[in-house]
C-alpha cells in the first residue's frame, strides 16, 4: 500500500509540473504611459481680471505754462476687462522656460479725473491697451511654471464730458482721447488643467498680476463750441494694476519628453 501511495504521488506531481509548462505565460500588468511634458511651443490664451489706475495729476495755465495746482493729486479708477494673446515658450537646463508674447486688454476701468481748481470733473476710461514682451519662469513641477515678466505696452484712454464739481451741472467742455505707452513687469503661475479630476492634455489655467506706468499725458480742457482751450490743462501721469486668470491652450503639449531634475 506504502508503494502505491508513493507512486501515485510522485505521478501527481510529475503531471501538474507538466501541465503546468504546457499552460501560456501570464500576460504582464499594463500600466499607461507616463505623461509627457514639454513646454516647448506655441500657445494661445484667453481670460478676464480686474484692474486699477491712479494718475498723479496738477493743473497748469495753458497759456503761460506756469502751474495752477502744484502739488500734485492722485486721483484713479476700477474695473473689469477681458484678455487675448499668444507667445512662444522654450524649455531649457532642465526646469527653465523662457518665452516672448503679446497681448491685448479691452473693457472699461473708470474713474475720475478733475480740475479742483476750476472745480470741473469728468469721468476717464482706461479703455484699451497692448503688450508685447519677455517671461522666464521655473518649473517647480513638471507642469507648473512659477515665472516673472517684462515688456513694452500702450494704452487708450477716452475723453469725458465736463460737469461742474458742485451740481453736475455741464459747463460746456470736454477733453479728448489719448493714448499712452510705457513699460510693464509682472509675474504668475501657469499650471496643466484637470476637468472633474479628469486630464487635459494641452490646456491650461494661468494667473498672472502686472503693473504698468505709462508716460505723462497734458489733457486740455476745451470747449464744445469753439474746440478752443477754456481751463487749465491737466498733467495726468497713469499708473495701471492688474490681476487676470485665463484659460490657455498649448499647441505641442505631448512631444517629445525634455528630461529635468525637479
Amino acid at each position: 500500500m506504502k508503494k502505491l501511495v508513493i507512486t501515485l504521488t510522485a505521478l501527481a506531481a510529475f503531471t501538474g509540473s507538466a501541465l503546468a509548462a504546457d499552460l501560456p505565460a501570464k500576460a504582464p500588468m499594463y500600466y499607461p504611459p507616463a505623461p509627457v511634458y514639454n513646454w516647448t511651443g506655441f500657445y494661445l490664451f484667453g481670460g478676464f481680471g480686474y484692474g486699477l489706475w491712479e494718475a498723479d495729476t496738477y493743473t497748469f495755465n495753458p497759456v503761460t505754462g506756469v502751474c495752477n495746482l502744484c502739488v500734485e493729486q492722485r486721483q484713479g479708477g476700477r474695473g473689469w476687462y477681458g484678455t487675448v494673446g499668444g507667445g512662444y515658450d522654450w524649455q531649457f537646463g532642465g526646469a527653465w522656460v523662457a518665452g516672448v508674447f503679446a497681448d491685448g486688454q479691452f473693457g472699461s476701468i473708470k474713474g475720475t479725473i478733475q480740475d479742483q481748481d476750476q472745480a470741473s470733473v469728468g469721468q476717464e476710461k482706461l479703455r484699451t491697451t497692448w503688450a508685447v514682451g519677455a517671461r522666464i519662469g521655473y518649473l517647480v513641477a513638471p507642469n507648473v511654471l512659477s515665472y516673472v515678466n517684462g515688456g513694452y505696452t500702450g494704452s487708450n484712454w477716452s475723453g469725458t464730458t465736463l460737469v461742474d464739481a458742485h451740481l453736475g451741472l455741464p459747463l460746456g467742455g470736454h477733453t479728448n482721447s489719448f493714448d499712452r505707452s510705457g513699460w510693464f513687469l509682472g509675474g504668475g503661475v501657469e499650471n496643466s488643467l484637470n476637468i472633474f479630476g479628469i486630464a487635459a492634455p494641452g490646456w491650461f489655467m494661468k494667473t498672472e498680476y502686472r503693473v504698468a506706468e505709462y508716460n505723462r499725458a497734458d489733457i486740455a480742457q476745451l470747449s464744445d463750441v469753439t474746440g478752443l482751450p477754456v481751463a487749465n490743462t491737466i498733467s495726468f501721469r497713469p499708473i495701471v494694476q492688474t490681476v487676470s486668470t485665463s484659460l490657455v491652450y498649448r499647441f505641442n503639449w505631448g512631444g517629445p519628453p525634455i528630461s529635468a531634475k525637479y
